[in-house]
C-alpha cells in the first residue's frame, strides 16, 4: 500500500473492548477504503490493523470528525446494525452553520435522494425522496461574524442529511465543500461538523456505552 496523502491525521481509540471499538476519527480521513491504491487508508483500515475483527457498522463522511463505532466479529456486526436500523443508537453533532439562527429549537424534515448527476451530493425531492428528520438546538450565537453554533440529532440518516437539510433552512455549514456557497466555504478550512455524542444500547453480551467527544473547532 502506498504512502497516505492523510497519515499525518492521528485518530484516537476512544473505547475498545471485546465487542466493539470506538474512534474519535479526523476531518479528512476516509471511514472505508474508496476507489483506487491511494485511498485504502481509512478509519477502518488503521482500526483492523490492531483489532483484525473490527468489522464496519456505520460511516462519517471524509470531511466530518468524530465518533465512530466498530463491531469485533459478524455477530455484533449484526446486533449493532440492528439497532442502529431501529434508531436504537443515540448520536449528536456539533456544528458552526452561517447565519444567526433566532429560534432555540426547529425540525427540518424533508425527503432526501441522490442527485444522481452530481453524485455524491444528494438533494430534496418531495416526490421521490426518502422521509428524512434532523432536530436542531442552538448552542450560541455569534451575531458579529454572523454565524451560529448547533447541536444536530439526525433522527433518520440519510447521506449528507445535516448537511442538506442546513442548507435547504438558509444555514449552510461552514467549509462544506460540497453544499456551501463559496463565501460560507471559505470561513472555515474544514467542515465544521462533529460526531460528538453516541450512546449504543445493551445488544449481545455488550453492555451499554455513551461517549462524548468535544468538537475540535
Amino acid at each position: 500500500m502506498p504512502a497516505s496523502a492523510f497519515a499525518h491525521l492521528n485518530q484516537r481509540v476512544m473505547h475498545a473492548d471485546a465487542h466493539r471499538v470506538v474512534v474519535d476519527k479526523p476531518s479528512g480521513l476516509l471511514s472505508v477504503p474508496g476507489r483506487g491504491e491511494d485511498k485504502q487508508d481509512c478509519a477502518w483500515a488503521r482500526v483492523a490493523a490492531e483489532f483484525p475483527d473490527a468489522l464496519i457498522v456505520h460511516r462519517l463522511d471524509q470531511s466530518t470528525s468524530g465518533l465512530i463505532v466498530f463491531a469485533r466479529g459478524e455477530a455484533m456486526q449484526r446486533a449493532l446494525s440492528g439497532a442502529f436500523a431501529a434508531r436504537l443508537v443515540d448520536k449528536r453533532y456539533e456544528a458552526v452553520v452561517a447565519g444567526v439562527i433566532e429560534r432555540d429549537t426547529m425540525d427540518i424534515d424533508l425527503p432526501l435522494i441522490v442527485d444522481w448527476p452530481n453524485r455524491p451530493r444528494q438533494m430534496i425531492d418531495h416526490e421521490r425522496g426518502k422521509p428524512s428528520l434532523t432536530r436542531v438546538r442552538v448552542l450560541s450565537r455569534n451575531v458579529d461574524a454572523g454565524t451560529t453554533r448547533v447541536e444536530l440529532e439526525p433522527v433518520t440518516g440519510r447521506s449528507h442529511q445535516l448537511r442538506v437539510h442546513l442548507l435547504a433552512a438558509g444555514h449552510p455549514i461552514l467549509g462544506d465543500a460540497l453544499y456551501a456557497p463559496p463565501e460560507v466555504l471559505r470561513l472555515a478550512p474544514r467542515l465544521l461538523l462533529h460526531a460528538r455524542d453516541l450512546s449504543l444500547p445493551a445488544v449481545l453480551d455488550a453492555p451499554s456505552l455513551t461517549l462524548h467527544e468535544p468538537a475540535p473547532f
